[in-house]
């Protein structure tokens, strides 16, 4: 949910709405003379639109997601169950 405040009204409401966008990842548009100016949004949605934006950017890592994709369309993807099985061998061999 998107919610747009003068920054009166968000300066006397803060508080609750740093509560609000960190636990329900709301985000809260602060305008200046009725014009937007800021964003208040969680911290985690921050990172998590960073994070995105710099694989979006990097050319392998979308290569490798595309040939992943097409790998599991193929039905050459490994299941969880023989992953963690893997995985249980790699241990006991260490």
């Amino acid at each position: 949910m998107s919610e747009v405040l003068a920054l009166a009204e968000a300066k006397a409401q803060l508080s609750q709405l740093v509560n609000r966008v960190n636990s329900q990842h709301d985000r809260v548009t602060v305008t200046v003379h009725g014009k937007p100016s800021a964003v208040l949004m969680a911290v985690d949605d921050l990172e998590e639109l960073e994070e995105t934006i710099a694989i979006l950017s990097d050319s392998d890592a979308l290569r490798q997601l595309a040939t992943s994709d097409a790998e599991l369309a193929r039905g050459e993807g490994v299941t969880e169950h023989d992953l963690a099985e893997a995985m249980r061998r790699r241990r006991a061999s260490a």
